[in-house]
């Protein structure tokens, strides 16, 4: 590490953990069913949230206009009490994406003006400003869809914008380590770097189908582990819920639920391959850690996985299982960068 890079890495690394704070308040959000609680998006006035008592109820009459309420909360004595803890979890998240878009915006013009970025991390650095100004819109057009008709976003939507937001997260970690390893890897192993690509496109997956279960709720059925209910591998209802077998895979519960838990073993299968691949070849420290670190990780996540179905999603063991997925995310893009650069 250069020492005139060391407060830029921070910075970098200070915008990972609010990016990992962020992705956890939106888990709760979910968790909680939280996200439609805030009827519209402006960039200045929803800063904080209703400093009275009349301007609390002036938002919770704005949200009884919406089908949340109207087709669920009415029929549970919901009250202003309760509209305040929903509200409270979906301000948080929008505040921390306020926050985020300081943290990157502030220093960046920051370090500009004291010529403190080469050229390749400036363009780094403003692909990062347009992800998270990208990965904004992405949360209003996904909470955008529960306002209309249906009270519940579109799983689509929910896994784009959360996908997005762990991709961001490995992008800006990964202009961290280049600046944290400056030199280049004379060890560069080829087969493994190829490996470890397949192992991060394959983790990306199971984080867009971890999104998909999330937004249909999916994991609240079929709560058995190895086998689906009724003691089956691929139970009936995997097919029958929509129309075509396509459908079924990437709207069904079932189908869902099916990919999900069922790639984990592909997941797990490719990191391992990488790890006795990687037993070939003398690597680095850092390579043996970064690989080594993974495979522990995975474990963990994997097991996480079956216990967070087992007790049919609890708030506490979802949130977990969430969390880690985004330690996996870390040790996979550390990886693949000492296997890459």
């Amino acid at each position: 590490m250069k020492k005139e890079n060391k407060s830029v890495i921070i910075w970098l690394l200070s915008g990972c953990v609010l990016l990992f704070l962020m992705v956890v308040v939106g888990g709760i959000t979910r968790l909680t069913n939280s996200g439609l609680s805030m009827t519209d998006w402006h960039l200045v006035t929803d800063t904080f949230p209703p400093l009275t008592e009349a301007k609390w109820q002036a938002a919770f009459d704005e949200y009884k206009k919406f089908p949340e309420y109207q087709k669920i909360n009415i029929h549970n004595d919901f009250q202003l009490a309760d509209y305040k803890f929903i509200y409270f979890w979906e301000w948080f998240h929008r505040f921390i994406g306020r926050i985020i878009g300081l943290v990157f915006f502030v220093p960046f013009v920051y370090f500009l003006a004291k010529k403190r970025l080469d050229t390749p991390t400036i363009k780094k650095c403003i692909v990062l400003l347009a992800m998270g100004a990208f990965q904004g819109f992405l949360g209003w057009f996904m909470v955008r869809s529960g306002l209309i008709d249906n009270p519940d976003v579109s799983h689509f939507r929910l896994s784009l914008h959360l996908t997005f937001a762990f991709i961001t997260f490995a992008y800006t970690l990964w202009v961290a380590l280049d600046l944290i390893y400056p030199e280049r890897n004379i060890n560069k192993i080829l087969p493994l770097r190829n490996i470890a690509r397949y192992a991060l496109a394959a983790l990306l997956i199971q984080i867009i189908y971890g999104g998909f279960v999330a937004g249909l709720n999916a994991g609240l059925i079929h709560n058995h582990w190895p086998l689906m209910s009724d003691g089956e591998f691929i139970h009936e209802s995997v097919f029958i819920e929509q129309s075509s077998l396509i459908k079924n895979l990437i709207e069904g519960k079932s189908g869902v639920q099916f990919v999900h838990r069922t790639f984990a073993y592909v997941v797990v299968a490719i990191i391992l391959f990488l790890f006795f691949k990687s037993k070939k070849y003398t690597l680095t420290h850092t390579q043996s850690n970064g690989i080594k670190t993974l495979v522990v990780f995975v474990f963990i996540q994997f097991l996480l996985g079956v216990f967070t179905l087992l007790y049919s999603v609890p708030l506490a063991l979802g949130l977990i299982h969430q969390i880690m997925a985004f330690f996996l995310l870390s040790a996979m893009t550390y990886t693949l960068h000492r296997l890459s650069k």
